[in-house]
């Protein structure tokens, strides 16, 4: 290429500054320029791009204390056989537990940061880790997350850390990844199971007569992919009697009882701004004392009347006794509820209005059970007003936590996957308070 068509090529662009100084015979102004073509070598050891006071370090020392026998156990390849070594769990669940504490809950972005970013790769230790395989290990281990969140805070019981003489629960609903354009009704429901049913008989004709084996691999995807919508308009159909009685229930008429065709278990819900979206209700048990979570649940319900005792009940379970006193906004006060746990749990809930202005709340009513009575009375004393108000500094401050760390959307679908995602942002909550109330259990050579 000659000198007039680099003319013709780059004649029309503006001449930089520099150049055009130099031109006109101004002085130059000096300046470092990039250079990207210059080569360079750094020998650097993964062990040193991390500060030894770094999070994810308080992340590992954790995890390489838990037990993780029920992980290890699930994974079929052992030495001198066939198939590729697994990722070791400890890698998976540091790097969820990492993510979940940064408010990153994609595990395409976490797959990205693995490569990019100093403290995943610190973390992963070069071992190569895909997005499905966080994936699928951040919703398949639920039953495992479950036993970590009792045995640490059993742990913490144990050591003294930990009192649980007063538990704050509070639910707060997180959109489901579900639309809402994804409801349909009963009639609309059963038109596309039969579609559904009627396009997987064709594709399986199609994949038995065809003799190309690509086009047969394809077509066993689309099969798959219609099969499994068949199975998720199943599910939604099932679903649709319960949700026909809440309506009758309500005062509606059944008929307009509707469920998502992609998350069957996804309920319309009144959100914190006043707006009705998909949703479930995650519910949070919270000790007083240190902020701790004792108890996790996801319900389908709207509301959050009905959850006091089943919670209750759920931490007995796990730590062999119940908490001495139950502190729960007045949504959860339900009668029935006060009842079931008076016998050993103290409930302090704020009774709820009496249409008559001039009726005290506080004054027991002739329908009272002796529970509801007491419950009433105590609400009026002085002495439950301070105590009450532990309530809202304990459950506010844990929810607004788990939003600041990205605890607003399931980005998974079904109650049970649900579940796990909020396992992870209670083990992660609690990961913090370990290092304020029992760094030992972070390991000696942790400095936290």
């Amino acid at each position: 290429m000659g000198d007039s068509d680099c003319e013709g090529l780059f004649g029309a662009l503006p001449i930089p500054e520099p150049l055009a100084a130099k031109a006109a015979g101004a002085a130059v102004t000096r300046v470092r320029w990039p250079n990207r073509l210059q080569m360079e070598m750094r020998p650097v050891d993964l062990e040193s791009l991390l500060p030894q006071d770094h999070r994810a370090r308080v992340v590992w020392g954790y995890v390489v204390q838990q037990d993780l026998s029920d992980l290890y156990r699930r994974i079929k390849v052992v030495e001198g056989g066939v198939g590729r070594s697994a990722i070791a769990p400890e890698i998976l669940l540091s790097l969820w537990l990492y993510a979940t504490l940064e408010a990153v809950g994609s595990a395409r972005a976490l797959a990205r940061l693995c490569e990019a970013h100093d403290a995943y790769r610190w973390l992963c230790g070069g071992v190569s880790v895909n997005h499905h395989s966080l994936s699928d290990f951040r919703t398949g281990c639920g039953e495992f997350l479950d036993q970590l969140l009792t045995r640490n805070v059993a742990a913490l019981l144990s050591c003294g850390a930990v009192s649980m003489v007063r538990v704050a629960q509070d639910g707060m609903r997180v959109r489901a990844h579900a639309g809402g354009s994804s409801f349909r009704r009963k009639t609309r429901l059963i038109d596309y199971l039969a579609q559904a049913r009627a396009q997987v008989a064709a594709l399986k004709r199609e994949v038995a007569e065809d003799p190309d084996a690509t086009q047969r691999r394809q077509q066993a995807a689309h099969e798959r992919a219609v099969r499994e919508r068949e199975q998720r308009i199943a599910q939604a159909l099932a679903r649709l009697p319960q949700l026909e009685k809440i309506k009758q229930a309500n005062g509606h008429p059944p008929e307009q009882a509707r469920v998502s065709t992609t998350d069957a278990q996804a309920s319309v819900m009144k959100m914190a701004d006043g707006g009705f979206r998909p949703a479930y209700n995650a519910q949070l048990a919270t000790d007083t004392q240190t902020q701790v979570i004792v108890g996790v649940d996801v319900t389908t319900s709207g509301s959050d009347k009905g959850q006091l005792a089943p919670m209750v009940e759920q931490i007995r379970q796990r730590y062999g006794s119940p908490p001495e006193q139950m502190l729960v906004d007045g949504g959860f006060a339900k009668l029935a509820d006060i009842d079931a746990v008076a016998p050993h749990t103290t409930v302090y809930a704020p009774p709820p209005k009496p249409q008559d202005a001039q009726r005290d709340p506080h004054v027991c009513r002739p329908s009272d059970s002796p529970a509801v009575a007491q419950w009433r009375v105590r609400m009026g004393t002085p002495e439950a007003k301070p105590i009450y108000q532990q309530r809202a500094s304990t459950a506010e401050c844990v929810n607004a936590l788990a939003r600041n760390r990205g605890l607003t959307r399931f980005n998974v679908c079904g109650l049970d996957k649900a579940k796990s995602v909020l396992l992870w942002f209670a083990l992660a909550h609690n990961l913090m308070r370990i290092v304020e109330l029992a760094p030992s259990m972070l390991g000696p050579h942790v400095g936290a």
